[in-house]
């Protein structure tokens, strides 16, 4: 009886070893037999834009050098993007096969635009500028492990307030004499308390009274507007005078609400990443032949603003100009031959002006320009590179799109301020 549990126990213990050493052999070849996947590229661009979220559709490169694909255990997909720390968006997505060799990996996450205002506030104290970190982490529960994508990293840097900034004289109004008003000699502003509530702007006039007469200010106003929508309007509420012949400083706070950045945002990304800013200003003054109405024309400001948040923004262009181009029959030469037909660019290069096909008699052909397929990403410029034409042909060669940072998330870029809601206040000096 002994003797017949001894053996048992002898064979259960045996048939033990003998699973647990098959498991380690199976899983040493299967460290071995399967290699780690890569992710290689992250690309991103925006999808759909609504007044309450933005939709970032992003694609993953993934390298699988196995023989097989991924399919057995599934592959599970993180993602996140972060601006100055702050996270704007993050999904996952659960499932995922990943063939041999190169594919791509399709998400959608959204970006709820209530995270615009603080990110607003942070860029703003942070010296206009922003860090845009994107990652991305990819686990295999076949090899049990995970493997991240390199992690992308993009500084934007914005200089939206510098332009105020002028020491030109401007005269402005009409005296009784004929001469002008007033004459404002300098303009500047800077950035006051940024919060969660209000973002303000110190801004600073000098002006001349080249009159014979003093010049009371009893009122400063002005009114925004950005891509159509007005962003605020403000008046002072103080009085201040300027003695006939002399020159005085004009300081106002502007303050400007941040509750209606997101607002801006929509409009922003909707107008393809581009803002067209104006900023009227007026003032009231009182003349020895009443109270006078002037309109600061000198002073308005205007200007359009690109971003390029993903960097990518000249490669969309790109393609979209060689997918809806109208061909434009190029003149015959001297000789008679026809030339070929060159598509424009629709006005979507940087400029927004369609490039010309040029008419010169001794031309024979415009060569089109091929654009080379590019990551739409975060990985580089990806600028269209036009395929060269042959030494013998005279050509005048599109211009090559340069991607432009004048946003608010791409680098060196140049955001509005979005002058919202706002209030002054005057004093002279």
């Amino acid at each position: 009886m002994f003797a017949w549990l001894r053996r048992t126990l002898s064979t259960t213990r045996r048939l033990v070893v003998v699973a647990v050493v098959a498991v380690l052999v199976l899983g040493g070849l299967a460290f071995f037999v399967f290699s780690q996947p890569s992710v290689t590229a992250v690309n991103n661009q925006f999808g759909n834009v609504t007044d309450e979220t933005t939709a970032i559709e992003s694609e993953l490169t993934v390298q699988n050098p196995n023989p097989v694909g991924a399919q057995l255990g599934g592959i599970t997909v993180d993602y996140a993007i972060d601006m100055n720390g702050i996270r704007m968006a993050n999904g996952t997505k659960d499932g995922v096969s990943i063939p041999k060799g190169e594919s791509t990996v399709p998400m959608t996450t959204q970006l709820s635009n209530e995270r615009i205002p603080p990110w607003w506030v942070s860029h703003i104290r942070n010296d206009e500028r922003t860090t845009l970190a994107v990652n991305a982490d990819v686990h295999s529960s076949t090899l049990g492990a995970s493997f991240g994508a390199p992690k992308v990293t993009r500084e934007i840097n914005t200089d939206i307030i510098s332009a105020f900034n002028s020491t030109e004289n401007r005269p402005v109004g009409e005296s009784p004499s004929g001469g002008p008003i007033l004459v404002i000699r300098e303009t500047s502003a800077q950035w006051g308390t940024v919060d969660t509530e209000a973002t303000r702007i110190d801004m600073r006039f000098v002006v001349h009274n080249p009159n014979s007469y003093p010049v009371p200010i009893s009122e400063l106003s002005y009114r925004a507007e950005m891509n159509g929508i007005e962003m605020g309007n403000g008046a002072t509420e103080d009085k201040g005078v300027i003695p006939p012949g002399e020159t005085r400083t004009i300081e106002a706070t502007t303050t400007l609400n941040n509750g209606r950045i997101d607002e801006w945002w929509v409009s922003h990304l909707q107008n393809e990443q581009t803002t067209d800013l104006r900023i009227d200003f007026a003032a009231r003054v009182e003349l020895p032949t009443g109270t006078v109405e002037i309109p600061l024309d000198p002073i308005t400001y205007t200007r359009t603003i690109e971003t390029d948040i993903f960097g990518n923004k000249a490669d969309d262009a790109a393609n979209e100009s060689a997918t809806n181009s109208t061909a434009t029959p190029t003149p015959s030469g001297d000789d008679g031959s026809s030339g070929e037909s060159t598509p424009t660019d629709d006005g979507l290069l940087d400029d927004g002006t369609a490039t010309p096909t040029p008419t010169d008699d001794e031309q024979t052909e415009t060569a089109t320009p091929t654009p080379t397929p590019t990551d739409d990403g975060l990985l580089d410029d990806g600028t269209a590179t036009p395929t060269p034409t042959d030494d013998e042909q005279t050509e005048t060669a599109t211009p090559t799109p340069t991607p432009t940072d004048d946003g608010l998330l791409s680098v060196g870029a140049r955001p509005v301020a979005p002058c919202l809601g706002s209030q002054q206040r005057l004093s002279v000096a």
